[in-house]
């Protein structure tokens, strides 16, 4: 199971699909932390964090220097 998924070049739609099968997946291999690339304009990463907010499956997101810079977000599961 990949810690990371690139949703680059998805719409939100499209990315908050893939994210939440890929969240699923991840909580079931016991992950506990993941990261989502959304590099871009800022619509993909504000589509996925409002997304990120209302899933019970995201405990806790992280972005930053540290992380990767605005384009990743770091997941708590």
């Amino acid at each position: 199971m990949p810690r990371e998924i690139n949703l680059i070049g998805l719409t939100v739609d499209e990315a908050t699909m893939e994210l939440d099968k890929y969240l699923d997946d991840a909580f079931l291999a016991g992950l506990q932390t993941v990261r989502l690339v959304t590099q871009g304009t800022g619509a993909l990463r504000r589509g996925v964090h409002s997304y990120l907010r209302t899933t019970a499956r995201a405990f806790r997101s992280n972005r930053g220097p540290a992380e990767g810079g605005e384009g990743v977000t770091v997941v708590m599961l």
